[in-house]
């Protein structure tokens, strides 16, 4: 975590910024490179009065608690002068010698191109890393990204060569330098920049020319065994549904609680014995690829009102090798509806749910990788914070945490709706800006593609408690401003509606909750599923989101089945996206499975990765791959444990390459945990085109003397080299409004029984008719009820002599009949 002397700018250097397919075998072409772009790249032109005694086009930059040095020494690779920055003290920040952002020094790029930097060094510290500044011509100078760590070469020069990502839209320039951020000293002589192009194949459409813009849905012949709320795509490419007792209180009075693993590459279903009511529970994946599943369903809403839906306090991890659940202990209390994410040294912090008394529940719990097991709360930071239900809390590159907004249930927290909390100093700050931040019910949140970006999307949602027409507002926020806010996104595009008497065009301001959001390998957002109402009305509609562009593609391929509450949507190792789930307010299930081929599988044969020599990967690594033609882009994908439109550690992370002749690619892996949390993650690499290899797994996690090595010596082995720390940035340090004064200790908060949006006067728990009808259905029993029938709810028993929905006007114990409907 950062130290109170990062949230300052000491000095102010630093500018702010199983299907497979036809392979191709012919022999890779490989990219063409252009002159060297770099100004004085030798540091053989003085600079003139007021450089700071730096060569010509070459500055001082850096930040932070740091004594440094920069010399211009006479040990050159070749010419008469080298750079040296050396750091003697560091508390934090780092130090570079930069290409001076000016129109007449800084690189000339073009946008969507990529560029082959190298240089030769010599270092005496592991803590370096390539860090590249951008010109948006709109916005000014910009930190951009960090694209490699150098490893320690303290006698002869070594060269380092490292490939750009695409030159974002609006980019004019683009400055770098190498950061040194730990004790020690880099010595950097003969600067080379040159524009690359990468060979793009022909495009060959193999579908119809319309599965060829807008991809293609295919539903499956077997259907899920079970009611599945809940995905995880496990490390063997498997995925695990969890069922629990799938909602329906009939198999809960029974114990009888469901589980099934999927296997794409035959179709196969296999149920797995199942411990535990696991229905809303937790997940995460943890970093040996387990999963730690979490909480779960204690107990149903009773009849009367007085009590909600229970949390359990047990926890269980299920073993993809054995494919069996094995107890933890137990957490402090029961969570119904937990966050759960995953933190950089392999602990797992969970917030919010409900308790055993279904009461709000307002401790933080940790999971301690070290010790696998949950730790007493008296060993946790306590805010005493009720966070409500599945908060979508996502970790940040510097270790705190960034609650999106996005929930389950009734409204955001008190506030913004929208905060940072740093665990270190156990503090909560708002964030402006989230529109209508008590309409974001089951909206998604992602950070979007690349995760160095540290960019935030959010879609939809809307208010189980008031019920009005889901919104189609989208807010993006960037982590990087020193006090970020969110800003209003596009429009989530439109499509059809089902209100019972068929599709139609939705309209107005209409959009959806119960969204679906896949990254993808090609970089963008897949956007599906959803319905208008709580637990009614399923919108068909789904849409391509670009984080470069900040667009969505409308009209793609739309999911054939409905998909609302209790539906995940998640990608497979294949890159295609898997549907599951579905479970309208009259608690029936849809058990049919759809998959969705994106337009990217569509376009000609696929590359492929023929190699991954080590798939045991460290922080900081350098990793060889090869490929059987050239490829544009490669990144790691965290696989999916989904439910209620939540995955908080979702996240693609951008592998920036070093491209060798042949057919050979260094992939250069981030320093920084908090990037990518340890464990296993799924390798895509993808050609010019956008078309993804498919997915070769590889385990991510610490080396010896890495922050969390030793939880991973324990779970996955460690490869023994000196190692970088955590290369982490001066992001969000000047946030514009205070942290939150602590709350004084409490047992729990408030929370209505009625929380999940549901009468229980009426029906069985677990079916909902809604508390709140929409303002469309006149308060009347004819309305009420024709609306009811209208969604196949049928005919409902009265439960007790409540009616406060006016249903039951005869009196005879079943609502809606035909009496009932008498004005």
């Amino acid at each position: 975590m950062p130290s109170a002397i990062r949230r300052r700018r000491s000095i102010a250097l630093l500018a702010v910024a199983a299907m497979s397919s036809a392979l191709l075998v012919t022999s890779p072409t490989p990219a063409t490179a252009g002159p060297n772009l770099i100004r004085n790249p030798g540091f053989e032109t003085p600079g003139g009065p007021g450089n700071d005694g730096m060569p010509e086009c070459w500055k001082k930059s850096g930040w932070g608690n740091n004594d440094f040095t920069y010399e211009t020494v006479a040990d050159a690779r070749s010419g008469s002068a080298a750079m040296k920055v050396s750091l003697t003290r560091r508390v934090e920040g780092d130090r570079k010698a930069l290409v001076t952002e000016s129109s007449l020094c800084a690189p000339g790029v073009t946008a969507n191109r990529q560029y082959d930097l190298s240089f030769w060094y010599k270092s005496t510290t592991p803590d370096t890393s390539v860090t590249l500044f951008r010109h948006d011509a709109a916005t000014g100078w910009q930190y951009w990204t960090d694209v490699m760590t150098l490893p320690v070469n303290p006698s002869a020069y070594a060269r380092a060569e490292v490939r750009t990502p695409e030159v974002p839209p609006g980019t004019d320039r683009i400055a770098w330098g190498v950061s040194v951020y730990g004790v020690g000293s880099v010595t950097t002589d003969d600067y080379v920049m040159e524009e690359v192009t990468v060979p793009v194949p022909d495009p060959e459409c193999t579908g119809t020319p319309e599965e060829c813009v807008k991809g293609r849905w295919d539903v499956l012949p077997t259907q899920n065994p079970v009611r599945s709320m809940h995905s995880v795509v496990l490390k063997n490419g498997k995925v695990l549904v969890i069922a629990g007792s799938g909602n329906d209180p009939a198999a809960f009075a029974a114990g009888t609680f469901t589980s099934a693993v999927y296997n794409p590459a035959d179709g196969s279903w296999r149920q797995v014995p199942t411990p535990a009511d696991l229905f809303c529970a937790g997940h995460v994946q943890l970093a040996d690829g387990k999963v730690l599943i979490m909480s779960g369903n204690k107990g149903y809403p009773t009849a009367d009102g007085r009590l909600g839906y229970q949390g359990l306090k047990d926890s269980y991890v299920f073993d993809p090798d054995t494919e069996a659940y094995v107890r933890t202990n137990d957490m402090h209390d029961g969570h119904w509806y937990p966050s759960a994410t995953i933190l950089g040294n392999g602990d797992v912090i969970s917030f919010g749910g409900l308790k055993e008394d279904s009461t709000g529940n307002v401790t933080a719990e940790k999971f301690s990788a070290a010790q696998n097991r949950w730790l007493p709360i008296n060993q946790v930071n306590q805010t005493w914070s009720y966070w409500g239900l599945y908060p979508s809390m996502i970790l940040m590159q510097d270790g705190r945490l960034f609650y999106s907004g996005s929930h389950v249930f009734g409204n955001g927290t008190p506030g913004t709706g929208a905060s940072i909390y740093d665990y270190d100093r156990n503090t909560i700050t708002d964030v402006p800006g989230l529109q209508n931040k008590d309409e974001r019910d089951q909206s998604a949140s992602v950070l979007l593609p690349p995760a160095q970006d540290q960019r935030v999307l959010t879609i939809g949602g809307g208010n189980n408690e008031r019920n009005p027409v889901a919104n189609r507002l989208t807010d993006i926020i960037d982590l990087k401003e020193p006090s970020p806010r969110y800003l209003p996104g596009p429009l989530i595009p439109q499509g059809e509606v089902d209100q019972g008497q068929g599709r139609r065009p939705q309209r107005g301001a209409e959009g959806k909750m119960y969204v679906s959001a896949v990254l993808l390998p090609d970089g963008k957002v897949f956007e599906t599923g959803g319905a208008l109402h709580d637990r009614a009305d399923p919108v068909f509609e789904a849409s391509m989101f670009d984080p470069v562009t900040n667009t969505y593609q409308a009209n793609m391929a739309r999911d054939p089945i409905p998909r609302g509450y209790h539906s995940s949507s998640f990608l497979l190792p294949d890159g295609r996206v898997m549907s599951v789930g579905d479970n309208p307010g009259n608690n029936s299930w849809n058990h049919n499975v759809s998959v969705y081929t994106p337009p990217y599988l569509l376009k000609g044969p696929r590359p492929e990765i023929t190699s991954v020599p080590d798939d045991r990967w460290n922080y900081g690594d350098t990793q060889r791959i090869t490929v059987n033609r050239p490829i544009a882009k490669a990144e790691l994908i965290r696989p999916a444990a989904v439910t209620h439109s939540s995955d908080p550690n979702q996240r693609f992370v951008d592998l920036p390459l070093t491209v060798h002749s042949g057919n050979r690619i260094d992939l250069n892996v981030t320093s920084n945990p908090n990037l990518a949390p340890p464990g296993w993650y799924m390798l895509f690499a993808a050609d010019a085109n956008g078309i993804p290899s498919v997915a070769k797994w590889v385990h991510l996690g610490p080396a010896p003397g890495q922050p969390g090595a030793a939880a991973a010596a324990k779970t996955a082995g460690g490869h023994g080299h000196h190692a970088p720390s955590p290369r982490v940035n001066e992001f969000a340090d000047a946030l514009e409004k205070p942290a939150k004064a602590p709350l004084k200790k409490r047992s729990s908060a408030p929370v209505s029984p009625k929380v999940s949006g549901c009468e229980p006067a009426y029906g069985t728990p677990g079916m909902c008719v809604p508390v709140k009808f929409p303002k469309t259905v006149a308060a009347t029993a004819a309305a009420r009820c024709d609306w009811l029938a209208a969604r196949d709810f049928g005919r409902l028993k009265v439960n007790g002599r409540s009616d406060p929905l006016g249903l039951d006007r005869d009196k005879d114990g079943v609502a809606c009949g035909k009496r009932d409907r008498r004005s």
